[in-house]
């Protein structure tokens, strides 16, 4: 029997990469998804689920807005009476030098990648208290949130921000069944490692397109980029009842990259 078919699950940043692949998963087992993303093709992702026999629905919403994130979680209620399991997915990057780094990307790194984390959080425990049979939180943190990279100090800052959220919402309220947890994508073969093998490239030597993701790669014990299937795996199993008894934790999944 597939472990979700009661569960109704909220991701944001659903539209593609890492977000698309976990939404597939949570179809596939059975659960009620509501993918939700800042931009318009996210009903084609839903679309795309639903065609495979996946019960979906999508939202268009800016996380760092409270009012939008309300109406989210107002819609998955809508469509599926409920919230069980809520996971916080959207995030952006910027790469610069310091001096060329400005305070309008910092803002928005923080605003997207950690402020969009709590509000979401914030709603979705608002909704789960209400059914009163607990629920699953679960964050999208980074291997820079173990350990920052050059050019990219808003993006660490975030990214260990989410650790931080994640380990307070987690005792605050772990004795009402819900459980809160994050995972840490190492070099994941998706839009934003593309954006990010341009432009570190750029900065860091003349790389051409590609030369500098498998350069990193190498350095992977497993010796390959993961894929969204590989973080959806272990997002699943945090979901799942299996681990019931985890929380506060965060997790990487990244071929080995970071031992920690």
């Amino acid at each position: 029997m597939p472990r979700f078919t009661d569960k109704t699950v909220v991701i944001t940043g659903a539209s593609r990469g890492i977000g698309a692949a976990i939404a597939r998963r949570f179809a596939a087992e059975g659960a009620s998804v509501l993918l939700a993303a800042n931009e318009p093709s996210v009903a084609d992702a839903a679309a795309r689920i639903a065609a495979e026999g996946g019960r979906t629905a999508s939202f268009v919403a800016d996380i760092t807005d409270p009012a939008q994130v309300a109406a989210l979680y107002d819609e998955a209620e809508r469509q599926f009476g409920k919230v069980d399991i809520s996971i916080q997915n959207a995030g952006v990057i910027t790469i610069a030098r310091i001096e060329d780094m400005t305070e309008a990307e910092w803002d928005k790194v923080l605003a997207v990648n950690t402020k969009g984390v709590f509000l979401c959080c914030q709603e979705a425990i608002r909704r789960i208290r209400r059914h009163g049979r607990g629920g699953r939180l679960i964050n999208t943190a980074s291997g820079q949130a173990r350990q920052g990279f050059v050019f990219t100090p808003h993006y660490a800052a975030s990214k260990f921000g989410v650790v931080g959220v994640t380990q307070s919402l987690a005792k605050e309220v772990a004795k009402e069944g819900i459980t809160v947890n994050a995972f840490c994508p190492g070099i994941i073969d998706t839009d934003m490692w593309a954006y990010n093998d341009a432009a570190w490239g750029k900065l860091l030597g003349d790389y051409k397109p590609g030369e500098l993701m498998a350069e990193w790669v190498r350095g992977i014990p497993m010796g390959r980029a993961g894929s969204g299937e590989d973080v959806a795996g272990l997002v699943a199993f945090l979901a799942s009842d299996d681990a019931a008894y985890i929380t506060g934790q965060t997790i990487n999944v990244d071929g080995g990259l970071i031992m920690s």
